[in-house]
């Protein structure tokens, strides 16, 4: 990867990293479902009229829409309204690796490692001590709901996965018209009118940016240059950058909200993050491992 490459590839895990502490400011102003409406409003519009619609069936960008946009951040949004703190959001969410392994192996036939198990033990470990210590900064109805958005962003892998190859930019673009109308109808049956008129008639300069970052850097910018990377170097070479995500979304998150971490927390964190490494990197290693000492004998 050149050095410009490298230094966009890292721009992106800033942006992705700090898009947990801009939704914590969101929120402040602004209902978790009515966030995300507005959100993926803006995410559509104006882009739809730039971006050729992706050349998917109908009933594959709607289940895109549905599980990665709506179902996705429904929950996430909705989980860090109820206590669940802005940079354990960030790692929690990581998990959707296991989930899209565990549903690829259901759904697509693809077969689990051993390694991946492994991963998924130790990263399963640490959410163990994490939650273990709900009540104390974070919440039990908040880690489970951060739980249920990293499914439905694996679920969205596997609808991406299905589609095959094409344009991400423009996946993300037209699948972000599908979310508003769940989101609205959502918060007006939860959040109830006098909430969403009080909330849009007081509206704060803080909570307009919260969502000009989200749609325009987390979203457009984010999603348009990590295609951008996706098409140009491999994939395996690509994702293992998103797991410096809770990295960013951690020490932002402590930097910019004060937030801190019990020391059980931490080990959690510590846990966590090995899971994913082993679930990232086990395989490769073992190879390599296997080959060099195929080489020596």
């Amino acid at each position: 990867m050149t050095p410009k490459d490298l230094l966009l590839a890292l721009w992106v895990i800033v942006l992705w990293g700090l898009n947990f502490v801009v939704i914590r400011i969101g929120l402040d102003g602004l209902p978790p479902l009515l966030l995300g409406g507005l959100r993926f409003c803006l995410a559509a519009f104006p882009a739809i009229f730039f971006i050729r619609r992706p050349q998917v069936p109908l009933r594959w960008l709607l289940a895109y829409g549905l599980t990665i946009s709506f179902g996705q951040f429904a929950f996430l949004f909705s989980a860090m309204s109820v206590g669940m703190p802005a940079g354990l959001a960030s790692l929690v969410l990581q998990s959707q690796a296991f989930f899209t392994l565990l549903f690829a192996a259901m759904v697509l036939g693809e077969r689990v490692r051993p390694v991946n198990v492994l991963g998924m033990l130790i990263a399963a470990g640490g959410l163990l001590l994490i939650g273990a210590q709900s009540g104390t900064s974070t919440t039990l109805a908040g880690l489970l709901l951060t739980l249920c958005a990293a499914a439905m962003w694996a679920m969205g892998n596997i609808i991406t996965k299905r589609v095959g190859q094409v344009d991400l930019v423009a996946l993300v673009v037209w699948g972000s018209l599908v979310p508003p109308l769940p989101f609205f109808a959502m918060s007006l049956w939860l959040e109830g009118p006098e909430l969403i008129e009080t909330s849009l008639r007081n509206i704060s300069l803080s909570s307009i940016g919260a969502l000009a970052y989200l749609a325009f850097a987390a979203t457009l910018m984010g999603y348009g240059l990590w295609s951008k990377l996706l098409s140009r170097y491999p994939a395996s070479q690509v994702a293992p950058f998103s797991m410096l995500v809770p990295i960013i979304g951690l020490s932002s998150s402590a930097l910019l909200l004060g937030e801190r971490l019990t020391h059980w927390q931490m080990a959690g964190t510590v846990l966590v993050m090995a899971g994913l490494a082993i679930n990232v990197f086990g395989g490769r290693f073992i190879s390599r491992f296997s080959a060099a000492r195929g080489n020596a004998l």
